[in-house]
């Protein structure tokens, strides 16, 4: 799902009603980040704040807290609602006595922090702040010398379905990646403040004031048959990439995603044999000068 596939947000965009879509997503991707994790744990080592910044429902601030256990981790994000919803996913795994969370508007929600965070994550959540430039400097501003963020953001469009399906025209995800980055990009143009940048993050990075220490990408590869979570995932995307591209297919297209919809249709997303998830996830590293 490139850049982000399906979190089209303005500022009054409903984020709790997405929160069960993005927590089915963060759960299937959860052995990527976990690997992701384990890579910047080479140069973060045993920080005491790791800070999630535009956490959302909190499945990621969870493994970031397994996997920095020395860590306090607070969850930062604008939907006070899903941040209820990373507590009790906290609470859940036993994670209560040091995990925090902080409600308001990125980034100025980071003033909150009471002290300088070892590790930052921005989980695909700096596309969402109209000035990105502005919103990096003021990530590294919240960082303790020598600590490390980690920007995740690009990768690639995610596959699910063979390029011919056995009916419709081949290349549907092709044309729902053109319609989602019309969308994408629409979205970005009408965010408050918002300001068109080269999407280079090193660069972007290296602009903030920080030393670009890596970059790499970590793929999720699930394939067919795909245990039934996974489908359920691709069902709900699918749907939701119906919904928004509804103006953007054609009639043939629509047509095509709501045979694929149709749980009694054999050829369908509940019945085909092929489904698979086939992701990547590319993550920017770098750090504040000791």
């Amino acid at each position: 799902m490139g850049h982000d596939h399906h979190h089209h947000g303005h500022d009054d965009f409903d984020w709790a009603a997405m929160a069960p879509l993005l927590e089915a997503e963060a759960e299937l991707y959860s052995p990527l980040y976990a690997q992701a994790m384990a890579w910047i744990g080479g140069d973060v080592t045993d920080p005491g704040l790791v800070v999630d910044v535009g956490s959302g429902p909190g499945v990621v601030a969870c493994l970031l807290a397994d996997a920095f256990p020395g860590a306090r981790v607070v969850a930062a994000d604008g939907a006070a609602p899903l941040l209820d919803r990373a507590r009790a996913r906290a609470a859940r795994h036993g994670l209560a006595d040091r995990f925090g969370t902080l409600a308001g508007e990125l980034p100025e929600v980071l003033d909150g922090l009471e002290y300088p965070a070892d590790l930052m994550w921005a989980g695909r959540s700096l596309h969402h702040l109209g000035d990105q430039r502005a919103a990096l400097a003021a990530f590294a501003a919240r960082l303790a010398p020598g600590g490390t963020l980690a920007l995740l953001e690009g990768g690639l469009p995610a596959r699910y379905l063979p390029r011919d399906l056995g009916f419709g025209r081949p290349g549907l995800q092709a044309r729902l990646d053109a319609a989602h980055e019309d969308t994408f990009t629409r979205m970005r143009r009408e965010l408050p403040g918002s300001v068109a940048v080269t999407e280079d993050w090193p660069a972007l990075l290296t602009a903030a004031g920080l030393k670009h220490t890596g970059t790499r990408t970590f793929l999720l590869d699930l394939p067919a048959p795909v245990p039934r979570a996974a489908r359920a995932f691709v069902t709900a995307v699918l749907s939701r990439q119906r919904h928004m591209a509804a103006g953007l297919l054609d009639a043939d297209d629509l047509a095509t995603l709501d045979r694929l919809l149709d749980p009694a249709d054999e050829a369908g997303l509940d019945r085909r044999a092929d489904l698979f998830v086939l992701a990547a996830l590319t993550v920017h590293t770098a750090a504040r000068a000791a």
